[in-house]
């Protein structure tokens, strides 16, 4: 089962790039992010008629998340638990169904910029109630997979440039310390566990000729329970998709599963 995670940026501005990339990399299940667009809004026909089951959690003009899935879905949910008066579109969970079934929870990780500052104080407490699930996660002792933009930089080694990212709220001590708090729990992370060392980026900024200087960073991320984990057969950046007409800022990121 080939799982990817892809913060596209707009579904309306991805409109030929993203059913390109999914025709090319035949992935069968598509985590998005950032699909910005209300549910009735999203072109739910376009990716049935490729093959693909159909799950959104959006929200009009920002954020937003969507699954897609060329296996049956099950037991859908929208949202983060832990804050019933949090109205920003950034989670989606569900069961795959392959040879064996895995639950896939799909995430947009708050910026958290300007930090400090509320929006800040927002991240820190987003990320405490997906450490929350994650936990949750492991104690049923779930096939899991947490994935998606976490708006994260786990290690100066995930940027090309650390030091022009101190003061960025994605690489704070504090919000690298909470992802850790994260992954400590049991989690592994599906691309360094096959891909070590600097280089490896799944962002590049519009701006500054980011992409033309390989100015990137590594912010998309899939962390897996042990359960998923024993089921790794492969994990990979699509980086040339950066490359290609109107890119989203992002590319995809993806892993093979035994499932």
């Amino acid at each position: 089962m080939k799982i990817a995670t892809f913060n596209i940026n707009g579904i309306k501005a991805r409109a030929n790039a993203l059913p390109a990339w999914l025709e090319e990399s035949q992935p069968d299940v598509a985590v998005l992010q950032e699909i910005k667009s209300v549910d009735e809004g999203f072109p739910r026909d376009l990716f049935e008629d490729m093959g693909y089951n159909v799950e959104t959690h959006g929200q009009k003009s920002f954020n937003g998340v969507a699954i897609l899935s060329k296996l049956p879905l099950e037991d859908v949910v929208r949202g983060l638990p832990g804050d019933d008066g949090d109205e920003q579109a950034r989670w989606i969970e569900a069961t795959v169904v392959g040879t064996q079934a895995v639950r896939l929870c799909g995430l947009y990780l708050p910026n958290g910029n300007p930090a400090p500052g509320p929006k800040y104080d927002y991240k820190l407490a987003w990320m405490e109630r997906l450490r929350t699930r994650a936990k949750a996660l492991l104690e049923n002792e779930e096939t899991a997979l947490m994935l998606g933009d976490y708006n994260v930089i786990p290690l100066p080694e995930d940027a090309a440039r650390p030091g022009a990212w101190t003061e960025d709220a994605l690489f704070l001590p504090q919000t690298r310390a909470a992802f850790r708090k994260i992954v400590n729990l049991g989690f592994t992370d599906a691309f360094r566990a096959r891909h070590l060392g600097p280089g490896h980026y799944s962002f590049w900024d519009y701006q500054a000729n980011s992409w033309e200087r390989n100015n990137g960073i590594r912010i998309d991320h899939i962390l897996m329970t042990p359960q998923a984990a024993d089921l790794m057969t492969g994990c990979g950046i699509d980086r040339e998709v950066r490359g290609r007409e109107k890119p989203s800022d992002h590319v995809p990121v993806w892993v093979d599963l035994a499932a």
